[in-house]
């Protein structure tokens, strides 16, 4: 019979985790709190915990650079094994799978080194990357600017149309909250098989929890203050501007407006929005991207909603790394603190994953014939 996984965590990093080891030859039962539902039911209060359906869920490149640290670097990795993963998936399911392919905008008022690095004849090698000229600036505080092919979703259509497929695909799923990935190894799970009533022995633990649940030092949030919009845009668009805040949109696509942001506010756990900070993010945006209005009806945005979500940040980069417990309890590959950039990442982190957990279930089995 094929070893048993347990994810810990159903958001979009447990999801992809889940999908890849199936495909793999495992048994796999996510084990999550929340699951995916329709993004207007979510409670924004009882649910502020369950990242993914509060993200604005697009691809931005971060440029590598010489000086960047090592964890720049595998992100970014990351983030090219996910482009190729959402192309595979949207080109099979160009309608159901919640993914637009788009372009994507860069301002910088004030940019790095990284940026510097970048000319027209040394490109970042990314899909379709041109720099902009200083005509197609927005305004004289942009100093460097580029355009690439990106990709954005609509989070909840995403994340329902991998927990479907998982299901589908004989996975299974057992709502409880954990208080530690290690508890998982406890849980009593029903056999795959109807025929066979043994009881299910797991083989290892993935722990995509988003917060870890495990101690970790390194370990905080990021909250993020947004507000989604009934228009539509044709790109998704980020400035960085010289005070270190950010001006962005994200489309959603599948009639599911527009995110318009944001905060990054590091160690922020307050829960409610600010209407003054969602004036100041529209006004902002609508400066720097005027072409949103062009559908609008009313001249102005239309506001369907505050959100405030909270990213579970890792200090130093996120944590993907195999432990074996004390006393060979059990096998558990962390998988989780990935911040903002949870979509952005999350087939790159899936393969490392399933690369880590099959490793050492295959040196177990050599161990033991």
């Amino acid at each position: 019979m094929p070893e048993h996984v347990v994810v810990t965590g159903a958001g979009v990093i447990g999801l992809s985790c889940a999908i890849l080891l199936q495909e793999a030859g495992y048994y796999v039962t996510i084990v999550a709190r929340d699951f995916p539902g329709p993004f207007e039911t979510m409670d924004p209060i009882a649910q502020i915990n369950y990242t993914s359906p509060w993200g604005g869920a697009h691809n931005r490149w971060v440029p590598p650079h010489a000086a960047s640290p090592p964890s720049v670097h595998r992100e970014h990795a990351f983030s090219l094994v996910t482009f190729s993963h959402m192309q595979r998936l949207h080109s099979a399911h160009p309608h159901t799978a919640g993914i637009t392919f788009l372009k994507g905008i860069e301002y910088i008022e004030s940019p790095g080194p990284e940026y510097k690095a970048i000319t027209a004849s040394n490109p970042l090698p990314v899909p379709n990357f041109r720099l902009l000229p200083p005509s197609a600036f927005p305004d004289d505080k942009v100093t460097w600017a580029c355009e690439y092919d990106t990709w954005c979703v609509n989070p909840m259509v995403y994340c329902s149309f991998l927990l479907r497929r998982f299901v589908h695909r004989g996975g299974r799923l057992l709502k409880r909250t954990l208080r530690s990935p290690a508890e998982a190894f406890s849980l009593s799970l029903p056999s795959p098989s109807p025929q066979q009533q043994e009881k299910v022995t797991i083989s290892a633990v993935v722990n995509a929890s988003g917060t870890g649940l495990v101690p970790d030092s390194s370990m905080t949030v990021t909250r993020g203050q947004t507000c989604l919009v009934a228009e539509g845009c044709d790109a998704t668009v980020t400035r960085q501007n010289a005070d270190g805040s950010w001006t962005f949109c994200v489309p959603r696509g599948f009639e599911g407006g527009t995110v318009i942001g944001g905060t990054k506010e590091l160690g922020n756990w307050a829960v409610e929005p600010s209407v003054a900070v969602r004036e100041q993010l529209l006004e902002s945006f609508v400066r720097t991207y005027p072409k949103i209005l062009e559908g609008s009806k009313t001249g102005g945005l239309t506001v369907l909603r505050d959100i405030v979500g909270r990213r579970p940040t890792r200090v130093g980069g996120p944590r993907v790394e195999s432990e074996v417990l004390p006393g060979g309890a059990g096998f558990v590959m962390h998988a989780y603190g990935l911040g903002g950039r949870g979509y952005e990442l999350s087939w790159g982190v899936a393969e490392e994953v399933v690369r880590k957990v099959k490793g050492y279930l295959n040196e177990q089995e050599r161990s033991r014939l």
